[in-house]
């Protein structure tokens, strides 16, 4: 695992691999995640990235519906 440097501004550099690895471009919106013990980097991504990603893991018969949301 690689290590490297805060800057005196507080800035990092991620190592060009993991840049191209996890597909982390120059722009790109990212969040910290703090645990208590660590802080992960991860990426923020629109809602319509999130398009398709279901599909084929969840059928209707596998979701109860409410009450109040069935047919009279």
């Amino acid at each position: 695992m690689p290590s490297i440097k805060i800057s005196s501004r507080h800035q990092v550099t991620l190592p060009a691999d993991l840049r191209r690895a996890h597909g982390y471009k120059p722009g790109m919106k990212v969040a910290f995640i703090d645990d208590g013990e660590s802080v992960r980097l991860v990426p923020v991504r629109g809602i319509k990235s999130l398009r398709g990603r279901l599909k084929g893991r969840l059928q209707t018969s596998d979701v109860e519906r409410e009450e109040e949301d069935r047919p009279l």
